[in-house]
């Protein structure tokens, strides 16, 4: 009832196995003993990409800070090896996605200088309103030093000009593409209707009985008398706050019906302002839900939107390019994985 109130191998080839024969000499040259059967392998080569290799030193020290994660995760060892095992097949995968990246950035000499570098630090500070030592503090936290720090902003810098090269001079976006976008995400850019709601509620402790139970109801049962009687909710919850007693309210703000739970979401809508709900059961406890008002925002223009709408547009097309181009890229290479 609603009441009133008021108130992975690609291909192999003859370049391939002259890296692997290649590394495999230097080792022996430089005094480097090959690993004996039985023995711990230390580092090994674990993928080739072109010309270039990938060891088990370099994918041990990417998956770190997840083995990490993962030993402290409370995982049975199964689940853990499990874990483990799917995460090191995947940043294998993006490892060698990198190297190919270095690849190309080396191709077409893509260089970064070491001012490019502090100009992105300082932006990056001052739009997350960080000191030097609040960066530092948090590269520790994570594991990090800040030359590994400076050297990732350098790969991240180079990548970007290498899609700005291969990719982004192909992008086209038209006003067509726009009013799709902006027809199809209605939820956003459409009228948006808010709910601004109060609550009068009584909780009581896990565990307890039906006795203590109804008791608390009993409770709620004598605020919704008083709001029966014309009390205006806003005033009952003042009065029930500065009380001190177990019925409490609160001024719970705005919400869309969305962002309710569904048992809430269909009392709401069928409310009208200054309504309020029965007595609604929550967790360990009871409620009275009270609709103050309702807010109708009106719908955004296409023409306040279009921008934003056209850089969205912008980098989902250019990863999903940057992606093809990539995959383009490996299916040309000569990219062998070691198990």
């Amino acid at each position: 009832m609603i009441h009133t109130a008021r108130g992975i191998c690609h291909r192999s080839g003859p370049r391939c196995l002259g890296v692997l024969t290649c590394c495999m000499m230097l080792l022996v040259m430089a005094g480097g003993p090959l690993p004996l059967q039985g023995a711990e392998v230390v580092d090994r080569i674990v993928a080739i990409v072109n010309d270039d290799i990938i060891t088990l030193y370099d994918l041990n020290r990417a998956m770190q800070p997840f083995a990490d994660n993962i030993d402290q995760s409370g995982y049975s060892d199964e689940q853990k090896r499990s874990a483990l095992f799917r995460f090191r097949q995947k940043l294998l995968n993006e490892l060698i996605s990198r190297k190919l990246t270095e690849q190309e950035v080396n191709r077409y000499k893509i260089s970064v200088g070491e001012e490019e570098i502090d100009n992105y630090i300082e932006r990056l500070k001052q739009s997350k309103y960080m000191t030097d030592e609040d960066l530092r503090k948090n590269l520790i936290e994570q594991g990090l030093t800040m030359e590994t720090y400076r050297e990732e902003i350098k790969r991240q810098i180079q990548r970007t000009r290498l899609v700005n090269r291969e990719v982004k001079s192909k992008v086209v976006i038209t006003r067509e593409d726009i009013e799709a976008y902006y027809e199809a995400h209605q939820d956003v850019y459409g009228g948006e209707r808010q709910f601004h709601l109060w609550n009068l509620y009584v909780r009581f402790a896990r565990g307890v009985g039906a006795a203590e139970q109804q008791a608390a109801r009993s409770k709620l049962e004598g605020a919704a008398a008083q709001l029966e009687q014309g009390t205006a909710f806003e005033e009952l919850v003042g009065k029930a706050n500065s009380s001190g007693g177990e019925v409490r309210g609160s001024d719970l703000g705005l919400f869309k019906l969305d962002e309710l739970s569904p048992q809430l979401r269909k009392i709401i809508d069928a409310m009208q302002p200054f309504q309020y709900s029965d007595i609604l059961e929550i967790e360990r406890g009871y409620q009275i839900v009270y609709l103050q008002e309702v807010v109708e925002s009106p719908a955004k223009p296409i023409s306040a939107v279009e921008a934003e709408i056209q850089d969205i547009l912008y980098r989902e097309i250019v990863d999903n390019k940057f992606n093809v181009w990539l995959e383009d890229l490996r299916e040309r290479s000569h990219i062998r994985v070691i198990n």
